[in-house]
């Protein structure tokens, strides 16, 4: 038995993090579920066998087990995209993963400088009663003026917004990508309280997503962090208001990212010509869907026209594959280049930094903490020295000490 104190609270987290449930550990350790329970609420501790079969059923060092965190973050909500198709599990493994996220960033921001958050003050209060058309019409005058408030605020200006991650990053919004074998999740943000101060971090799914797709759903987390309460349980509320919330989301990822004034102007021409919004994806990079729905929204098609298109696109066979859809990849994000500063300014090398993310109770594998922060592969691997076993001869040597 190890002389440290086994640290239940860390099993049920490591086991949160892989998306299992105690029966499903269960199976795959042949501990029962009864000594699982047990020891993650720290009514009884493992033998040192059972802590390595834990370990590395759940691919987490061992020393994992036995620490305290450091810092405690604080998560209060998060939203998820496609929230109706994902299980409880899938949403928790990856808030669990995200709080990480948010450890290594307090870590690094002894090091870093990184952008202080930047958000305007705006103000909502828009409806959930989607069958009130004058407080529909409320809500999206709303939206609308605060998507142009944000843009100003950010000078974006009317234009598209040709890098929207960097926009984010400056911003003071961090930018993540996850990795999921499933259509569950397409997104999701969290507010994070850091040391005084709350962080939200935006993570997409990565994969074979276009890239119209993925800069709406960052927009649309956007739209929650600005619109949103992130101060209450979400499982709480209503099917209809978590609904009329995803609405307004999305209301605001368009108004966002085709603003009004410029997008109408560019759309006015051929607003009912599928080839002609072809031509706009180029420039906007947004989905032909998108557009064709904002052109809609802003009274330039009408509902007949609208539901005309709809078709056409079903009918092309463009609802889940468009012309000109190209997978999306985050660009190397703001934790890259931190991690990236510190190596070439030798303040620390990747081991060094494996070491401190470690002294501070976050001790991972390095192939994890990669796909967490979304670095490039090998970034943080720790070459081993080989030992010296040879050496030059000193200048007397060489001739066998001869003058």
């Amino acid at each position: 038995m190890d002389r440290r104190i086994f640290n239940g609270k860390r099993l049920k987290n490591a086991r949160l993090f892989r998306g299992l449930t105690l029966t499903e550990l269960a199976n795959r350790t042949g501990i029962s579920k009864q000594s699982l329970s047990l020891y993650e609420n720290e009514r009884n501790n493992p033998e040192h066998e059972r802590v390595q079969t834990l370990a590395s059923s759940l691919g987490f060092p061992y020393e994992f087990f036995f620490q305290t965190d450091t810092w405690e973050t604080v998560t209060e909500v998060t939203y998820f995209r496609s929230l109706a198709s994902a299980t409880k599990m899938d949403r928790t493994a990856q808030s669990v993963k995200l709080e990480y996220v948010a450890k290594m960033y307090e870590v690094l921001l002894k090091y870093i400088d990184f952008p202080a958050l930047n958000l305007p003050e705006v103000s909502f209060d828009g409806s959930d009663d989607e069958f009130d058309d004058q407080s529909i019409a409320d809500t999206q005058q709303q939206i609308e003026t605060i998507a142009q408030q944000v843009r100003e605020f950010w000078g974006a200006g009317g234009a598209p917004i040709k890098n929207l991650q960097f926009l984010f990053e400056k911003n003071g919004i961090i930018i993540t990508g996850f990795d999921t074998q499933e259509d569950k999740i397409d997104a999701f943000s969290q507010r994070t309280i850091v040391g005084n101060g709350d962080m939200y971090f935006i993570a997409v799914a990565l994969g074979k997503r276009p890239e119209g797709r993925i800069r709406f759903d960052m927009a649309h987390e956007l739209g929650h962090i600005l619109l949103h309460p992130w101060s209450e349980n979400l499982e709480l509320i209503t099917k209809e208001e978590f609904k009329a919330r995803e609405k307004q989301a999305n209301m605001f990822a368009s108004a966002f990212l085709l603003p009004k004034s410029s997008f109408s102007k560019d759309v006015e021409p051929y607003p009912t010509d599928l080839k002609y919004y072809q031509f706009l994806k180029k420039k906007w990079k947004v989905s032909i869907q998108a557009m064709v729905y904002r052109s809609n929204q802003l009274g330039i098609i009408t509902d007949n026209q609208f539901q005309y298109l709809m078709r056409q696109i079903s009918k092309n066979g463009w609802r889940t594959k468009e012309p000109g859809d190209i997978p999306y990849a985050l660009n190397e994000n703001i934790f890259q280049g931190a991690i990236d500063l510190l190596i070439e300014e030798k303040i620390l090398n990747p081991a060094s930094i494996l070491r401190t993310f470690k002294k501070y109770g976050i001790t991972l594998y390095r192939e994890d903490i990669e796909e967490l922060l979304h670095l490039r592969e090998g970034t943080l691997l720790v070459e081993e020295s080989k030992p010296q076993i040879i050496q030059l001869k000193r200048p007397d040597d060489a001739d066998g000490g001869n003058k």
